[in-house]
């Protein structure tokens, strides 16, 4: 495996690990849609809330939050719409970012909820 890829794979056992402790219930991880995937769905009791893992090392150089661009977003949605519709949930939906940097051996997270809303098409 590719030492980005497993960086990422790190970055999210760890948000996973985090977003326990902080109460959530994970519901499912890397659920796949087409070319899409949702990387963490959970709730927090009142909603459905679908987290993007973003994974660098220390010395990135781009900010992590960056790479959620328009794009990435469209996508993100998508996928949401389509896990939604074939789970047949009717529950509000949240998407958050969770920035995991790793140091050396530790892991610095930041999440951020609410992080965008599903665009509006008109």
């Amino acid at each position: 495996m590719a030492e980005h890829n497993k960086t990422g794979k790190e970055g999210e056992q760890e948000a996973v690990a985090w977003l326990k402790k902080q109460g959530y219930r994970i519901i499912q991880t890397n659920w796949r849609w087409h070319h899409y995937e949702l990387d963490i769905l959970a709730t927090n009791e009142e909603e459905l809330v679908v987290v993007e893992v973003k994974t660098r090392s220390e010395n990135y150089l781009l900010p992590p939050e960056k790479a959620v661009n328009k794009g990435k977003i469209k996508r993100l949605v998508s996928a949401a719409d389509a896990y939604i519709r074939y789970h047949m949930l009717d529950i509000p939906v949240r998407f958050d970012v969770i920035i995991v940097i790793k140091k050396k051996n530790e892991y610095q997270i930041e999440h951020i909820e609410e992080a965008f809303y599903a665009p509006v098409n008109h």
